[in-house]
């Protein structure tokens, strides 16, 4: 058997029921795919099964992606390049359905990667199915007044609508992981506010949550220089935890301050 690798956060799917799980999630005959980190190509194989139109496979690691290449010919197309650095947009002129048993160690990066460089004129996948660690996809789905709401709960729920489909234990994998992992189903919000800039989000979010536990009226007063004009439009009330305010509030915060900024 390949032997993982430590340092690109490997860990390879092999409960069949699960891989059943995550193939039948949605109907993906005739449709283009996308599979990030296909590993050993587990998960691939039961998705040829579907019978998409095209499948294309980004493996950063050398070997495996020779492995591929070889094992499914002229099935796939694979790419083997690091995903963090690829521009999913060159793959085909089609949205893609995207799968993916994420690297632990890089997973939130290229979920916000794909969210915040996302163009709102070419939307380039319809559908993300996910693997997540759990505690990284608690932080995901969690709503506002809980512990686990943060900058990631706010920035993944902006464009995209989230379900989970189930929990995974650590014996679905090898080598096996030492946290139990969750599968996400993302599918595009049919309207979202628009931003000009979405790295003002994570601005805001950030300044915000740097002090989770303060009232808000600090990073509130830093960003819009005491201005409680935009507090009390929003009604926001300045004496409120970060946690306390919901995702539409953070989104109509930063539109209030790309307004000031013009």
């Amino acid at each position: 058997m390949i032997q993982a690798k430590k340092s690109l956060g490997q860990n390879f799917l092999i409960d069949e029921n699960i891989i059943n799980k995550i193939t039948n999630s949605i109907e993906i005959k005739d449709k283009s795919i996308l599979e990030v980190g296909p590993g050993t190509g587990n998960l691939t194989k039961s998705l040829i099964k579907k019978n998409p139109k095209k499948i294309f496979l980004i493996e950063k690691d050398n070997k495996l992606a020779l492995l591929l290449k070889e094992e499914f010919k002229d099935k796939v197309t694979v790419i083997n390049e690091d995903i963090l650095k690829f521009d999913e947009n060159l793959l085909c002129d089609e949205k893609l359905i995207v799968f993916g048993n994420l690297p632990y160690n890089i997973s939130t990066e290229i979920l916000c990667k794909w969210i915040i460089n996302l163009n709102d004129k070419k939307i380039w996948f319809s559908n993300l199915i996910l693997m997540f660690q759990k505690e990284v996809a608690d932080r995901i789905i969690s709503k506002y007044n809980s512990s686990k709401y943060g900058r990631l709960s706010i920035i993944a729920n902006w464009k995209l609508d989230i379900k989970k489909i189930t929990e995974i234990k650590p014996s679905s994998f090898y080598p096996k992981p030492k946290i139990d992992s969750s599968l996400l189903f993302f599918s595009m919000k049919r309207d979202y506010l628009k931003l000009k800039n979405p790295l003002n989000l994570e601005k805001i979010t950030r300044i915000f949550f740097n002090h989770r536990r303060k009232m808000i009226k600090k990073p509130y007063n830093q960003l819009f220089s005491g201005n409680s004009t935009i507090s009390n439009k929003l009604n926001i009330n300045l004496n409120s935890r970060p946690q306390n305010l919901d995702f539409e509030t953070y989104y109509k915060l930063t539109s209030e301050y790309e307004k000031l900024r013009g």
